[in-house]
């Protein structure tokens, strides 16, 4: 049963009043402003001096937002009568639907799960973060370990020994992000850092020659060293490679490759100062306390051998000895241990309206990455079905297939206009033409498609393994901060 009130509407923190009667409704006119907001727990408004009363039929018990209910004018109520509701132009609060409380609408349960891929441009493109955005509904939008350890899940689809592809669901973008800057920043490899010189005779000069030995992947685990610091050389922190190549006179150009770096072992090889004492050994640029065989089961050689390193002409040669350590790629791009390492989010492609016969033929011809397939119904008919969701690029030609076949529609019934008279020549545009929307382009939120491409230093499923240690190491990082 609905009873004659006044509630006082607040958008501010302040809700203190709700009015229900007309001297007390009479002083706040007298000093609010007009505004309307819902209160947050559902039950009614408050009131504030930078505000207006607003009239409303009260329900006996008030379980809705305000904002629901029927307003009355303020020039009717100074005139001393609240006229009854209209039945045909408003309805009371008592007669509206119920919304599902846990639950959210289903338009928007696509804005939180999907981003939708309109003709021109995405459309929901920013996701809901507030832990609070759905609360009014009873829908709690914040984040549990719980329900991310029952969320998350990693399905491979390919592994090779350079390249992998992987789905990672149930997370947020900015986890995939992380996970991509890490990998391509801040995994460390091992790198040629430092070149000593010895001989070039070449047409590359000596900083372009260091430089492109820097760029060329080593087969060695940087896990099995440490970052150099002080300066000081050794078995633990540093690789050493000779190269000594060199055209005889007369003979034909030599192409220098990566498979002629030697790996020494034992350390440098070219002295910074001869014995002080006969049979002491010569001072070198490295201090290594033991072989590196010791360290590694495999030589630690170049992953490529058939890199062009620099071409030689006839009495040409080149000398120099190369130190390699580890670093990550923020300080250089040659530390970077993959070729690239990126992820799109999942395509759903979804038909609103059923494309058959010549229609269906015509949407499975325009699209250029084969996403829909001719499904037959027996009887000579056939539509149109999606086959493969994952192959789309969002190049949207499937969209305008559609739009094409209204238009083309739309341009026959203004031709038979014209030609009876009904329809100007100048007012039959089919380019203004409202579309509606037959097929949805859609992309899900938490599903990402994520593929590693390694330089060879290390496998691909090792790096990802590394990316997550390292978001570990920074998590831990923040929270003894923080505590």
């Amino acid at each position: 049963m609905a009873r004659q009130g006044y509630v006082i509407v607040d958008y501010s923190d302040d809700f203190s009043d709700t009015v229900d009667d007309d001297s007390d409704a009479e002083d706040a006119r007298r000093r609010c402003h007009l505004t309307l907001a819902p209160r947050r727990d559902g039950s009614g408004v408050g009131a504030s001096s930078s505000h207006r009363l607003l009239f409303f039929d009260l329900p006996s018990s008030l379980n809705t937002p305000a904002a629901c209910l029927q307003p009355r004018s303020e020039r009717e109520v100074r005139q001393g009568s609240i006229p009854k509701k209209d039945p045909e132009s408003s309805m009371d609060i008592d007669d509206a639907p119920a919304q599902p409380r846990n639950k959210l609408p289903d338009h928007l349960e696509l804005q939180r799960t999907r981003v939708v891929c309109k003709a021109d441009a995405p459309t929901h493109t920013e996701g809901f973060q507030y832990s609070g955005a759905f609360a009014a509904m009873g829908v709690d939008n914040s984040v549990s370990v719980e329900k991310f350890c029952t969320d998350f899940k990693i399905k491979i689809n390919r592994l090779t020994e350079d390249d992998m592809e992987f789905d990672m669901i149930g997370v947020d973008a900015s986890i995939a992000n992380a996970f991509r800057r890490i990998l391509i920043a801040e995994v460390p490899t091992m790198a040629i850092e430092k070149v000593l010189m010895v001989d070039n005779t070449s047409v590359i000069a000596d900083e372009v020659l260091s430089h492109r030995l820097g760029l060329i992947p080593l087969d060695a685990d940087p896990r099995l060293f440490d970052y150099i610091s002080n300066d000081t050389p050794s078995e633990r922190n540093t690789i050493v490679y000779k190269l000594h190549v060199s055209c005889a006179k007369g003979s034909q150009r030599l192409t220098v490759k990566s498979g002629q770096l030697e790996w020494l072992p034992e350390g440098s090889q070219l002295t910074i100062a001869s014995p002080a004492q006969p049979g002491e050994k010569p001072k070198t640029y490295t201090s290594f306390g033991q072989s590196q065989k010791k360290m590694s089961e495999r030589p630690l050689g170049v992953k490529y051998e058939d890199i062009t390193i620099a071409r030689l002409g006839p009495g040409q040669a080149i000398e120099l000895e190369a130190h390699a350590v580890k670093g990550v790629g923020k300080v250089h791009a040659k530390w970077s241990p993959v070729a690239t390492a990126w992820y799109r989010m999942l395509p759903e492609v979804v038909l609103l309206k059923e494309f058959t016969d010549g229609d269906a033929e015509q949407l499975v011809k325009k699209c250029p990455v084969n996403v829909f397939d001719i499904e037959e119904l027996g009887n000579g008919k056939k539509r149109a079905v999606v086959a493969k969701p994952r192959a789309c690029t969002l190049c949207r030609e499937c969209i305008k297939v559609a739009a094409d076949k209204v238009k083309v529609t739309k341009a026959k019934v203004d031709d038979k206009d014209k030609a009876d008279g009904k329809v100007d020549e100048g007012k039959a545009e089919v380019d203004d033409v409202e579309v509606e929307p037959q097929i949805e382009l859609r992309r899900v939120r938490d599903h990402f498609i994520f593929t590693i491409e390694s330089t060879g230093a290390l496998p691909p499923e090792v790096l990802f393994k590394e990316a997550v240690k390292i978001l570990e190491e920074k998590c831990e990082r923040v929270i003894s901060e923080l505590s």
